[in-house]
């Protein structure tokens, strides 16, 4: 037993990977999947069949490429998060899992909350304002607008607890996870809250553990459906962007992992506790460490829609590359055209749910490069608003290192380096949370340190920030634009 399986199920993509005690990867596999939009501001994932039948899938595709199970010392898993997702006293999902804060529904059960309970007790008990990233106010739509489901809810789980559930029969959430309940979590007990059984009754929510503790064990219906062996030892799990972080080494006060994938998501480890409003917070993985969070809500999804919208003539697999060259054969700036990247509303800073997605700046010359050269600026611009915040609460960031598909795209992350000014250091493997995950398996088994990362995966670039004239003269015009449309994106409603 000397190996470690990792899998993670992301917004469009799940993925997997074997390592071997050193970090070495043995088999990986992924497995493409659809977010569900039905309604603007929705956002969904089909439990079943996004959740568990992608695990299912990659553990059987994993083992398929020449590692016996016998070997799979211990397993974890992360996925996109936080969510919401009713269970009945079976377990069986009683509808779509409803996803993190790109899914904006609760607008109102969050005005609601924010007057009944008071914005500043709801920070100072919880370590969080009130936003589309909390589970809280999701519940209560739930409870409000679906009485017939909530009257057979018997829990409500996260992706991750969905699939330790499904794996082990028990119902778990790792502390990371669960500070993002907001209001159920009490940050300072670091335990449910009792009094808002107007929400929730702590009952109905998972058990609370560490992401470096198992959780259980796989039952032999699981070992069935996953070819994995019955008893094998599975950790609590966690919020994929965790995992992505252990994965490239984020672990001590000051540094910060950037997440460019669907969307953009930034942890930062921080000794105390950070409390600032337009910032998440939450206990880090391990004990004694805390977390600093931040998204946007739209990155990686723009880009597709882009490239769904403007590039349908491309040859599918070869179509962002295309892009990619055409932004950079444009020059930086996109010659005067701005893009507001708010396509499903904005998350941190400005927690915004009606804010809308924009060009502007468009003239009869400009051409698809520009366009897209100015969503991938527009989302760097937006990315520099984040860690500004960071440095206007008393945390700048100290090291970046960054990780997720954006990574492959050059200009994107140029410009992301250029717009903050930070240096954006690249480790070796770039498989994501998947990675971490084995890593967060071989560390709840003694079987790996912390700083053992470092040799699993050592850093191999760095990209440099340019200091450039075009992007100095048109970020405050980018922080203006908002400023100056947001009323008029509220106007024409609708959220997202």
């Amino acid at each position: 037993m000397d190996c470690f399986l990792g899998i993670d199920i992301g917004t469009f993509e799940s993925k997997g990977v074997i390592v071997d005690a050193s970090g070495r990867v043995l088999a990986q596999a992924a497995r493409p999947h659809e977010m569900i939009v039905p309604r603007p501001g929705w956002a969904e994932h089909r439990p079943e069949e996004d959740w568990w039948g992608d695990f299912v899938h990659l553990s059987r595709a994993l083992l398929a490429q020449g590692v016996e199970p016998r070997r799979i010392a211990g397993v974890a898993v992360s996925a996109i998060g936080p969510c919401m997702a009713p269970v009945d006293a079976s377990g069986a999902p009683l509808m779509n899992g409803v996803l993190y804060g790109v899914d904006t529904r609760a607008t109102a059960e969050i005005a609601s909350l924010n007057a009944e309970i008071g914005e500043a007790e709801i920070v100072a008990r919880g370590g969080n304002a009130l936003t589309s990233q909390s589970v809280g106010p999701k519940i209560l739509w739930l409870r409000r607008n679906r009485p017939e489901l909530w009257a057979k809810t018997a829990r409500i789980l996260t992706s991750t607890s969905f699939l330790t559930l499904r794996l082990t029969g028990e119902a778990v959430i790792d502390h990371y996870t669960a500070a993002n309940f907001t209001p159920l979590y009490d940050i300072e007990a670091q335990g449910w809250r009792a009094d808002l059984e107007g929400i929730c009754g702590a009952a109905m929510l998972p058990r609370l553990m560490w992401s470096n503790e198992i959780a259980g064990r796989v039952t032999a219906a699981a070992a069935a459906e996953t070819g994995l062996l019955a008893g094998t030892p599975v950790t609590c799990g966690t919020i994929d962007a965790a995992a992505e972080a252990v994965s490239v080494g984020v672990r001590a006060p000051g540094e910060m992992m950037m997440m460019m994938g669907s969307t953009i998501f930034i942890i930062l480890v921080t000794e105390r506790r950070l409390s600032d409003p337009r910032l998440w917070h939450a206990p880090w993985l391990f004990p004694g460490r805390h977390a600093a969070m931040a998204g946007l809500a739209t990155s990686g999804t723009l880009t597709h829609w882009f490239r769904d919208s403007f590039a349908r003539e491309l040859p599918r697999e070869t179509a962002f590359a295309a892009l990619a060259a055409e932004a950079e054969a444009a020059p930086p700036g996109a010659r005067g055209l701005l893009c507001l990247p708010y396509f499903s509303g904005e998350r941190t800073p400005i927690h915004d749910p009606k804010a809308k997605g924009a060009f502007f700046g468009l003239d009869l010359t400009h051409g698809r490069g520009e366009m897209y050269r100015a969503v991938l600026e527009g989302i760097a611009a937006a990315t520099r608003h984040v860690t500004e915040t960071y440095a206007e609460a008393g945390a700048a960031p100290e090291s970046v290192f960054a990780v997720g598909g954006g990574v492959k795209n050059r200009v994107w992350l140029q410009a992301t380096a250029d717009m903050t000014g930070l240096p954006h250091r690249l480790r070796r493997t770039s498989l994501g949370a998947a990675y971490g995950d084995a890593f967060l398996a071989a560390l709840a088994l003694g079987a790996a340190r912390p700083e053992d990362i470092e040799a699993w995966n050592p850093q191999e670039a760095e990209i440099a920030p340019v200091r450039r004239p075009e992007y100095e003269a048109q970020y405050p015009l980018f922080r203006a634009l908002y400023e100056r449309t947001k009323e008029i994106a509220a106007a024409l409603g609708g959220e997202g």
